[in-house]
């Protein structure tokens, strides 16, 4: 019994409609794209549990790439198919736009994977050179794959137009001379992105440094360098965020790279105890230059400094190796207390302010007083 004697049999001729072998195609294309989609799903995590096995970040990056793109490509493909069947049997003017859609839709969904994939690879290959024990350079690393999503972004834009059937040698000529008056609307976001780049070229600091600015009230660690901001992680926990332009017009102190700590402190004794002023600086010496934590290449200086109102005073200058700000301040108590302890060696004592008062038993005139 064909879709006609259906009709007839239920005397209504509107179910002859649903019963036209377009619909059936239609309906075969939208069953058809979802057990591709099914498949493709299935087929992916097959794929994605070998590339574990293996130590190329390729081949997962381009699997977490692939999967939600080529599933949305898969949908649209099936659903314009299905939509040239409907034209077919249309005149409608909206089945024109199918071809154009579906060209552009392409451009598009490729465009999102390779941008995907960039930003997968950037992630495994991080990944894999820290499980190795290899450091790696995160500002470069991000600097090269922001200009390459970029790259893939504006190519991408570019091949949509002239499939649109829009002039790319027009589209860049406007560029150009829109591009003047674009300058000078938008100085300053330049102006960040210049000073972004200059930041990727020079590397005065990179993501984690410890950095700080005697220009600005500003310290803390970079977590992100932008195109147009870094954020700035403040020791109080708190983020700043900083235009680029400012680091182009400001000087900044990177301590991150600092090759060594310095001790630098000054240190009193009684002036009773300045005839053991020459054995406490050199027993002092001696013991920085056999300590472990020191570094007697770097300059080490311990010497009579001063006559101070309530001690005289001894400083001393040097170097620690390890530049680790909590470790650094262990090294420090450490040479502070053997300090105290060869001044007490030596039978001296720590200075503290004091004064002497002096008091007389005569009177102002000279004359002793009476008994009387």
């Amino acid at each position: 019994m064909n879709s006609i004697d259906i009709a007839n049999l239920f005397g209504d001729s509107s179910l002859s409609m649903y019963f036209k072998p377009w619909v059936l195609q239609v309906f075969i294309v939208v069953l058809g794209v979802l057990l591709i989609n099914f498949a493709f799903k299935i087929f992916l995590k097959k794929l994605a549990i070998r590339a574990e096995k293996t130590a190329n970040p390729w081949d997962d990056s381009f699997i977490q790439a692939a999967n939600k793109p080529f599933r949305v490509l898969i949908w649209i493909i099936g659903i314009l198919f299905a939509a040239e069947i409907v034209a077919s049997r249309s005149e409608a003017e909206i089945f024109r736009a199918i071809e154009p859609i579906r060209n552009v839709t392409i451009i598009a969904t490729l465009s999102w994977f390779l941008i995907r994939f960039v930003k997968e690879f950037e992630k495994a290959y991080v990944h894999q050179q820290l499980q190795r024990g290899k450091s790696v350079d995160l500002t470069t690393t991000h600097a090269l794959t922001k200009l390459v999503r970029a790259s893939i972004f504006i190519t991408a834009a570019l091949v949509m137009m002239q499939t649109l059937g829009f002039s790319i040698s027009g589209v860049l000529a406007f560029g150009g001379i829109g591009g003047i008056a674009v300058g000078f609307a938008a100085k300053d976001l330049l102006s960040n992105f210049f000073g972004g780049l200059m930041i990727y070229l020079d590397r005065p600091f990179q993501v984690g440094d410890w950095i700080r600015s005697p220009d600005k009230e500003l310290e803390g660690t970079v977590e992100e360098i932008g195109w147009r901001q870094t954020r700035i992680r403040t020791f109080s926990k708190r983020p700043i965020y900083v235009p680029n332009s400012i680091f182009m017009n400001i000087i900044v102190e990177n301590p991150s790279r600092m090759s060594h700590r310095r001790i630098y402190e000054t240190i009193g004794i009684r002036y009773n105890d300045i005839s053991v002023m020459d054995n406490i600086v050199n027993d002092v010496k001696e013991m920085l230059t056999n300590h472990d934590e020191i570094d007697t290449s770097q300059t080490m200086i311990v010497n009579f400094n001063e006559f101070n109102e309530s001690s005289v005073d001894f400083f001393i200058y040097t170097f620690t190796k390890t530049t680790n700000w909590i470790k650094y301040h262990e090294v420090k108590q450490d040479v502070l207390l053997r300090v105290s302890d060869i001044i007490g060696k030596h039978g001296a004592e720590i200075a503290f302010p004091t004064r002497v008062l002096q008091i007389e038993n005569e009177n102002s005139s000279g004359l002793k007083p009476s008994n009387s």
